[in-house]
């Protein structure tokens, strides 16, 4: 029990400090908004301060982030879902479904671009609503822009590529089908007449 906790409290500062680094956020501007020295904001994220709720408390409030994921407590009876982000190339994808197999959910947010896109063609089968930003899609041999609201969908073996289309942020919300699987509507709102 004694090393669990010790396991937890130990990867508390590498914790705070991705936080920060992520919120661009510098050791002087965070040491303002809390009111602790920056000495101690640095030794606490290099580990070499012991995390206190004294000191946790403050700082999960101006990162607006519950207590918990800053010291990484494992998970409760807790019914809701906490999918944890990942990053690939240059974009967080946050897994909003967690079962193998069939269609798949993602929040993507898209941060700049590389210098040249790369088309790729895999297995499945692609439907992505912008949720905000310009997307630039290219597949095949169109490339399109799309904003908010806007919706796309394809068979992911034709070469694609999907980014911002102004180096701005984009977020995306992609329901994918690894094996060809297309997402169906049901329900269709009337036309008016």
């Amino acid at each position: 029990m004694a090393d669990d906790v010790e396991q937890v409290l130990d990867g508390v500062g590498a914790r705070l400090r991705a936080l920060r680094r992520r919120r661009n956020t510098t050791l002087a501007e965070l040491a303002v908004a809390t009111g602790f020295s920056i000495s101690t904001l640095s030794r606490l994220e290099s580990g070499k301060r012991r995390p206190t709720l004294e000191l946790l408390i403050p700082l999960a409030r101006i990162y607006d982030v519950p207590l918990d994921e800053l010291v990484g407590a494992p998970a409760t009876g807790d019914p809701r879902l906490h999918m944890r982000p990942r990053t690939y190339r240059g974009r967080a994808i946050v897994p909003l479904t967690r079962y193998p197999g069939g269609l798949q959910v993602y929040k993507q947010v898209f941060q700049g671009n590389p210098a040249e896109p790369e088309p790729l063609s895999h297995e499945g089968y692609l439907w992505f609503c912008v949720l905000s930003g310009k997307l630039r899609l290219i597949l095949g041999d169109q490339d399109l822009v799309l904003g908010a609201g806007e919706i796309a969908e394809f068979d992911t073996h034709v070469p694609h590529w999907i980014g911002s289309a102004d180096g701005g942020p984009v977020e995306i919300l992609n329901l994918f089908g690894p094996q060809g699987e297309r997402a169906h509507t049901t329900a269709r709102t009337p036309t008016p007449p």
